[in-house]
């Protein structure tokens, strides 16, 4: 399958942005809100400047304590991200946050965002092709069409 396909079937379609001096407090409060488990980030001209998880967050506490709440999202975010396009297969993608150790991809296009993917999304997806091959064996295997 195809990330571009992929993104189709997703129900949540709104990319959540921020700005760079978004607080840390304050992204906390939209991936709560949200329910979501990275942040895109964008810069003045509004286009892909970096990314901040629950994760950054959570391992920049012992660095920063109770101050982490106030600096700028700018001071966590990840700006060397893996990225991927639309026509790239889902099979490129898992392999790359697997071995990246990243939970979202942005998706773009001539370097506009136009999606996330998350690990979610690619597990979904995995488990969703499992379940149709077995089916199609056991159908074969008991002889229905």
């Amino acid at each position: 399958m195809l990330v571009s396909q992929m993104l189709k079937r997703k129900t949540a379609h709104r990319i959540i942005m921020v700005r760079m001096e978004t607080t840390v407090a304050e992204a906390v409060g939209i991936l709560t809100r949200e329910h979501i488990g990275s942040l895109i980030i964008v810069g003045d001209d509004g286009r892909l400047a970096g990314i901040v998880s629950e994760t950054d967050i959570v391992r920049a506490i012992p660095e920063y304590g109770k101050e982490l709440l106030s600096q700028n999202v700018e001071q966590l975010m990840i700006r060397s991200m893996a990225t991927c396009e639309p026509d790239s297969h889902v099979d490129e993608i898992m392999r790359e946050m697997t071995d990246k150790r990243c939970r979202h991809m942005p998706v773009l296009v001539d370097g506009r965002l136009i999606g996330i993917i998350s690990i979610g999304d690619v597990v979904k997806n995995r488990l969703e092709e499992l379940e149709a091959e077995s089916t199609r064996m056991r159908n074969y295997i008991t002889g229905v069409e």
